[in-house]
């Protein structure tokens, strides 16, 4: 099945008992507003996932601005929720589903495949006239016990290890020079970061070097839905689907929804730099790329 959930067929399946229906909005720079807008209401049996708070852990000094939170305390937190190994979860969000790409990537990366994103998000839903309502629901507590999909993830070991042979392969230097097999980095950010001409978030401006821009709103519709699998393939045609393929952006989040379309256009080998951007530049010797590749 695709990662993704038309709104009637969530509607057709709202009250089904083995479901979990997850609210992820989230403002950046207005860490209550998501919640808010979930107590005002919601998805009727929806509970709330928090960016900041559930899906990432403590920020240090590496990591980047959104680490992956601690598996035992992401489990733990999705038990209390009444989420266990048999249930289904569908997520969504209003910022065109990257909060909700972030746990469904999380959720996988725990073991969990029955997960799910809501086409268009929370607006698509109630433009259409389908119930909200502002009930919290009671859940009863359930066990949700993580297996850890660790080849999900590059460290920044792996991804400077990359990054410096690309950058060889490229100045026709060594044996990488002739070795297809060598990773790809995808830079999932507006492209203006990526060249180092906008950067209002990071304290360093541009790329790893490297690394191909594919913004990752660009595997969207305009109503906020992912482009059909076909449509992916075409935006994706440059790559090459045997290579393996490791994505970022600026903290790991907006990264899920280019992992979820890159998966859905048939790519079988693609991981996440979790810390990304963020992450990289607070090495003080890693190198900074700026313009095009």
């Amino acid at each position: 099945m695709d990662a993704t959930v038309s709104k009637r067929w969530l509607l057709a399946r709202l009250y089904e008992p083995e479901q979990t229906i997850v609210d992820c909005r989230f403002t950046l720079g207005k860490p209550q507003a998501g919640r808010e807008s979930y107590e005002q209401e919601h998805i009727p049996g929806a509970v709330y996932l928090d960016l900041e708070l559930d899906l990432s852990g403590p920020v240090g000094e590496h990591g980047g601005r959104h680490p992956l939170p601690d598996p035992q305390v992401l489990a733990a937190r999705l038990s209390k929720l009444g989420i266990g190994n048999d249930s289904r979860i569908v997520a969504y969000d209003d910022e065109s589903g990257m909060n909700a790409a972030r746990l469904w990537w999380l959720l996988r990366y725990l073991g969990h495949e029955q997960v799910f994103i809501l086409e268009g998000g929370f607006s698509a839903w109630k433009a259409e006239k389908f119930p909200v309502t502002d009930h919290q629901p009671v859940r009863v507590p359930s066990s949700f016990v993580p297996q850890l999909q660790s080849q999900m993830v590059a460290g920044v070991d792996k991804v400077r290890q990359v990054s410096e042979q690309t950058v060889d392969a490229e100045a026709g230097k060594g044996e990488t020079a002739s070795h297809p097999a060598l990773p790809l980095l995808i830079d999932s950010r507006a492209n203006d970061r990526y060249r180092g001409q906008n950067e209002t978030l990071d304290k360093k401006a541009g790329h790893i070097p490297g690394a191909l821009n594919y913004f990752w709103k660009d595997t969207q519709n305009a109503d906020g839905s992912f482009k059909s699998a076909e449509q992916l393939a075409e935006h994706f045609a440059g790559l090459d689907k045997d290579r393996e393929i490791i994505v970022y952006c600026g903290s790991g989040v907006t990264a899920c929804p280019n992992v979820l379309a890159l998966e859905k256009a048939g790519f079988k080998k693609v991981r996440l730099y979790a810390g990304s951007w963020s992450d990289w530049i607070s090495y003080s010797e890693n190198p900074v790329a700026t313009g095009e590749e």
